[in-house]
């Protein structure tokens, strides 16, 4: 008897595999500022605009990063 295998015609390569992982952490951490602000409750929309926004430069990604760090807001009742 003969045996026959099936690959598939398109497969994809190595590489593309890499740098989607490479593009899918690069996302992460392009939003981590955010994410920190949600995690911590701080007011988080306005961190989340100024990191969308100017987040592409490294100046607004750190002002994101700065704004999300920054000291929570604690309500103090009598």
């Amino acid at each position: 008897m003969s045996e026959f295998t099936v690959e598939s015609v398109d497969r994809s390569w190595t590489a593309t595999k890499v740098v989607a992982i490479i593009v899918a952490i690069l996302s992460a951490g392009y939003m981590l500022p955010w994410a920190i602000a949600a995690v911590r409750d701080v007011r988080h929309w306005s961190v989340f605009w100024v990191n969308l926004l100017l987040g592409w430069t490294i100046v607004g990604w750190i002002i994101a990063l700065v704004m999300s760090l920054r000291a929570q807001r604690q309500i103090v009742t009598l």
